[in-house]
Order: C-alpha cells, then sequence, then structure tokens
C-alpha cells in the first residue's frame, strides 16, 4: 500500500494569521506558542466576523425585518456546524455560551443544584482546570457535598484504579477533562465514561483542549454533557458551548432569565 503524504506549507498557512507578520523586537518575528490559552484568528474569521458586522447586523430572534432574519440564520447555521462538528443527535442539545468556564458553571448552576444534595459524592480529577474545580467546590460548600478526586501517576495519567475504587462511593456526578492543558495527557474518556454510567453517574466532559485537537464524538462517547470553547480553536472571543443530552437539558431549571423564554405577558 502506498501512503502519498504533502508537506505542510507553513509559510502558505501563516499568511492567513496576519498577526504573525508582527515582530515582537526589532528583526525577532512572532512565534506564538500559547494556544492552550488562546488561539490566534485567521484572517478568513475576522473577515466573516467584519462581513456580519457591517451587513447584518442585529437582534437574533428578535424581528422579522430582512437584517434580524439575516443574522438570526446565521447564529442558527453555526449551531448547526457546532452540532455537526461533536456528532450531536440535535442542535437543539448545542447551547451557546460565553466560553467553557461558562458552560460547566451553567450544568453546576443548573443541574447540580437540582440533582445534588448533602453528602452526595462529585468526583474531579487532579489534573482539571481551576473552570472544572472551582464552580464544583462553590456548590459544594453551599450543599455540602463531598468532593473526591482521582490522582494523578508520576508518568501524568490518571489512576484508573483508583478510579475504580472511587465509584463504589456512587457519586452522583464526574467530571474530567479530556484532555490536560498543563500536561497534554489524553484522558481514556469513553472508558471514564463507560464506568461512570456503570456507577449510576451523569458525565461532564471538560473538551476545552481536546475539541480542537482531537475528532470528539458526544454519541460515540456517550457523554452527558461536554463544555468547550471557540477561543481555543481559531474562533472569536466570547463564544462557548455546551452539549447536554436531550432529557436531562429538559428536566434543567433555567440558568438565567430572560426576554427569550416570554411566553406570555400579563
Amino acid at each position: 500500500m502506498n501512503i502519498q503524504t504533502t508537506a505542510l506549507d507553513v509559510a502558505k498557512i501563516r499568511e492567513d494569521f496576519p498577526i504573525l507578520a508582527r515582530e515582537v523586537h526589532p528583526g525577532v518575528p512572532l512565534v506564538y506558542l500559547d494556544s492552550t490559552a488562546t488561539s490566534q484568528r485567521p484572517r478568513q474569521v475576522v473577515e466573516a466576523m467584519e462581513r456580519l458586522i457591517y451587513h447584518s447586523n442585529a437582534n437574533i430572534h428578535r424581528g422579522i425585518h430582512v437584517l434580524a432574519e439575516e443574522a438570526t440564520a446565521a447564529y442558527e447555521e453555526a449551531r448547526g456546524k457546532i452540532a455537526k462538528f461533536i456528532n450531536a443527535p440535535s442542535a437543539r442539545q448545542v447551547i451557546y455560551t460565553r466560553n467553557t468556564t461558562e458552560s460547566i458553571n451553567l450544568v453546576a448552576q443548573s443541574w447540580g443544584r437540582a440533582n445534588l444534595k448533602a453528602g452526595d459524592v462529585v468526583i474531579l480529577t487532579e489534573m482539571e482546570h481551576h473552570s472544572n474545580l472551582v464552580p464544583w467546590q462553590i456548590l459544594a460548600m453551599e450543599k455540602n457535598l463531598r468532593l473526591e478526586f482521582i490522582p494523578v501517576t508520576e508518568d501524568g495519567l490518571l489512576d484508573l484504579d483508583a478510579y475504580r475504587e472511587l465509584l463504589t462511593l456512587e457519586p452522583k456526578l464526574v467530571a474530567f477533562t479530556q484532555m490536560s492543558n498543563v500536561l497534554g495527557t489524553i484522558n481514556p474518556a469513553k472508558e471514564i465514561i463507560v464506568l461512570a454510567h456503570a456507577a449510576g453517574a451523569v458525565t461532564l466532559v471538560d473538551g476545552a483542549q481536546s475539541v480542537p485537537h482531537l475528532p470528539v464524538d458526544v454519541q460515540a462517547l456517550n457523554a452527558d454533557f461536554l463544555a468547550f470553547s471557540a477561543h481555543k480553536m481559531l474562533g472569536p472571543t466570547g463564544i462557548g458551548a455546551l452539549y447536554g443530552r436531550k432529557e436531562l437539558l429538559e428536566a434543567m431549571p433555567p440558568f438565567m432569565g430572560g426576554g427569550d423564554m416570554i411566553k406570555r405577558v400579563e
């Protein structure tokens, strides 16, 4: 079998990122190595945003004039693309948020408040970003929850034997990062989820690092929740997404109130 490969044209790719043409010091070109925190945006993304702002700027789902309909169509088309990207069963299972942090807080404050009670166990890992730690610490203090952590081995991997022991505590939730932002470790998400479900736990996957770099299929993973952001995958800041299993989303109380929730005014 002959395998053909194409050389990566780095110079051509760099042309899509105008910021990389600048110098950080005289004669010293910018080399950006912080995409774990936030990625740069290619000109195609910036131009798409400009087109919308210059030609179709309007509130979405708020009017029937041309601009509003164009903006709404673009907004919902993007939701559909996100659903397809992670293989969600329906675009209605994709919720727009500001970032991964807000997605996780949404689950903690909505699903968590409604479903967790004093003494319940929540399992996290020792390699979590603060965004998947602090929301659960806040909720734990408020509701007297018990937080347990899957330890990390000397090789930078999750100790799955210790995880199996923790599952005997009958946790209500297992929340974990699929890819560490510090170590780069790719955790066995499918196995973690299978074990969690066997113990009766709901699962939340922090996909902030994994969704930009790995094929993530929420149906293949059988994940209950998946949180991720656009700004770590060449997109704009201020945009995140939460995928949720349909029956869980439908049973959750509102996270925030607003006009789009109104059916009747008296």
